[in-house]
């Protein structure tokens, strides 16, 4: 024979609870959803708005810059570096080997692209295809190398006269590709553009 366990004695002043009716238990369970969802759903929603913003930042960040146009400046020395593009400066007392010196770069999350404009002289085209590793007989008249994008981007328009030689400089990544058109239409006073990409 088993023995029962006494029932616990209700204290004196408790009352015994109603049952929930069932209004108030819809009212109950309505309100759970509610907090369930917004600590679920907020956060979710959050991370979608936020990711979405990250993936276009780069593209506004982009045509922001575009529509200031080039910068008549000198590229930064690590701008230079970077994108491998040397411009032509002042040697030995020879005299100013660039002029007409502006530049533009662009960055988003898969290419960053520096377009770079200088007049130079003869020796300043060969000092920068020299320090550019490039060979300057690797110049071919009417090629335009720079897409027609790029030159949309910071308003170039090769037309005539010219005449317009071309090169495209491939490298493997991480090293920068640079595309290269120079305009051969006086002596010793050549107008050099050049886009420079890398891929992080």
């Amino acid at each position: 024979m088993t023995a029962s366990l006494p029932r616990q004695a209700m204290a004196p002043d408790e009352q015994p609870k109603p049952p929930e009716d069932r209004g108030h238990m819809i009212r109950r369970r309505a309100l759970t959803l509610l907090i369930i969802v917004l600590l679920i759903g907020v956060p979710a929603g959050y991370l979608v708005i936020s990711a979405n913003q990250s993936r276009d930042s780069g593209k506004d960040k982009e045509r922001k810059w575009a529509a200031r146009g080039l910068t008549e400046a000198w590229p930064s020395k690590v701008q230079r570096h970077i994108y491998e593009v040397p411009v032509p400066r002042q040697a030995d007392g020879k005299g100013i080997l660039s002029t007409k010196v502006a530049y533009y770069e662009t960055n988003n999350w898969r290419t960053s692209r520096l377009y770079v404009q200088f007049m130079t002289t003869n020796a300043g085209l060969d000092y920068f295809f020299k320090a550019m590793g490039v060979p300057r007989a690797g110049l071919k008249k009417d090629q335009l190398s720079i897409s027609a994008r790029d030159r949309k981007i910071v308003g170039w328009e090769f037309k005539e006269p010219g005449p317009w030689w071309g090169l495209a400089h491939q490298q493997k990544n991480p090293a920068p590709t640079q595309h290269i058109v120079v305009k051969w239409s006086h002596p010793n006073h050549y107008m050099v553009y050049v886009v420079s990409r890398t891929t992080p």
